[in-house]
């Protein structure tokens, strides 16, 4: 009689041990995917999302200036404005008169936090008249010992700084502007900082002026 091989036998044996060996080895591998899985979750939620960085100079918002607006304008008085407007963008608001006089104002200068823009008046043409009697010279300025007191350029306002020799009205804006910007004059050689004063421009003017 021929032995059964799936009940006994070598070749019966040998075949369901070579299934459970299978098993086994099937069984192992899902749990080594399995353990794989866990860690690579765990490590995911403990792992923080990337920094997001955002670019660009818009992070701080948009700053403004303060600007005071005096002179021939409609609209005199205090303005809001963006940082890095320019004196036109202020006078645009202000609505300068029909006297007002824009070419003494440099109307593409950048504002500045702080600073009084003064826009003067058209003057009208001197009227020809006899010249001055006496010893001394045309200009009403004369040297020190006349009697006639200094300019003094930390608190002269156009109209007086506009008298004096080759000053003229945007020149004399300019002074102004310089002083509100950084500061009264500490001594006469500084107006020599302001843009247009030179040497030459300083020793005609140096006995006329004063700090004080």
């Amino acid at each position: 009689m021929v032995p059964n091989p799936v009940r006994g036998g070598p070749m019966g044996g040998d075949f369901l041990g070579n299934r459970r060996q299978v098993a086994v080895a099937l069984l192992i591998a899902a749990a080594l995917l399995v353990g794989v899985a866990i860690r690579y979750a765990a490590g995911s939620r403990a792992s923080p999302p990337p920094a997001v960085v955002q670019g660009g100079s818009g992070a701080t918002g948009q700053q403004e200036i303060v600007v005071h607006v005096a002179g021939a304008v409609e609209r005199p008085g205090i303005y809001r404005l963006p940082s890095g407007s320019r004196v036109a963008d202020v006078l645009e608001r202000a609505v300068p008169k029909p006297a007002a006089d824009l070419d003494a104002l440099n109307l593409a200068a950048r504002l500045n936090d702080g600073q009084k823009v003064t826009v003067p008046e058209r003057r009208p043409p001197a009227a020809a008249g006899p010249a001055p009697q006496g010893t001394g010279a045309s200009n009403p300025f004369q040297a020190p010992g006349s009697g006639d007191r200094k300019v003094n350029i930390n608190t002269a306002d156009q109209a007086e700084l506009d008298r004096l020799p080759g000053i003229g009205p945007a020149l004399a804006q300019r002074i102004i502007q310089y002083r509100e910007t950084h500061g009264p004059f500490a001594a006469p050689e500084d107006l020599k900082l302001v843009p247009g004063i030179g040497d030459k421009k300083f020793q005609a003017l140096k006995d006329m002026i004063t700090v004080h």
